[in-house]
């Protein structure tokens, strides 16, 4: 039986943003105990986990996202770590993202279209983030999350937002995210 390919909308990070995140994941995978830490290729800002979509309603989905293009490019600041989850064993590590009006528009520009195709809305609140790592597997520690979290609390890198990007997700390969369809936004 084939299995159906799992799609997500998101915000890609740049080469410099990467590299940057990577450099940290080196430094926190020395004292805390995560199952699996996100390829540096992988790391993004979902803006809608969609979840299997049959071929038939793929096409939908991209003719959908192209009104994201109405929107200008803006920028955005990333930095400073935070968890999910329990303060001793947080199943998510992830560095922050900034909450402004640019990226709030375009993630319910998103939840809008994709109302259209019929996606539920998300219920939850969009929480902006980089996820680092996930499956905490080491000992209970709320110390070295705290230390780790003290360490890196005054960093803030700019990332320059110019495009929303649809991805498949492969399971089984690494890096697990390739591109579907990239949408630009308009140069201010």
């Amino acid at each position: 039986m084939k299995q159906i390919p799992h799609y997500f909308i998101a915000i890609p990070l740049s080469a410099s943003i990467k590299g940057l995140l990577s450099q940290w994941q080196v430094v926190l995978k020395q004292s805390l105990g995560y199952h699996q830490w996100v390829h540096p290729e992988d790391l993004h800002i979902t803006l809608k986990f969609l979840g299997a979509i049959q071929d038939s309603k793929l096409l939908s989905v991209v003719d959908e996202l192209s009104l994201v293009q109405n929107f200008n490019t803006f920028s955005l600041h990333i930095g400073s770590l935070g968890t999910f989850g329990h303060p001793h064993r947080p199943r998510v590590l992830w560095a922050s993202v900034e909450r402004n009006s640019q990226l709030m528009g375009i993630q319910a520009q998103v939840e809008e279209q994709m109302l259209h195709v019929g996606f539920e809305k998300e219920t939850r609140t969009f929480r902006p983030h980089v996820t680092l790592a996930k499956r905490w597997s080491g000992s209970p520690n709320k110390n070295n999350v705290d230390v780790m979290r003290e360490q890196f609390r005054e960093k803030s890198y700019l990332l320059p937002v110019e495009e929303v990007v649809l991805y498949q997700i492969f399971p089984k390969q690494t890096p697990k995210y390739k591109v579907v369809s990239r949408y630009e936004l308009r140069e201010d």
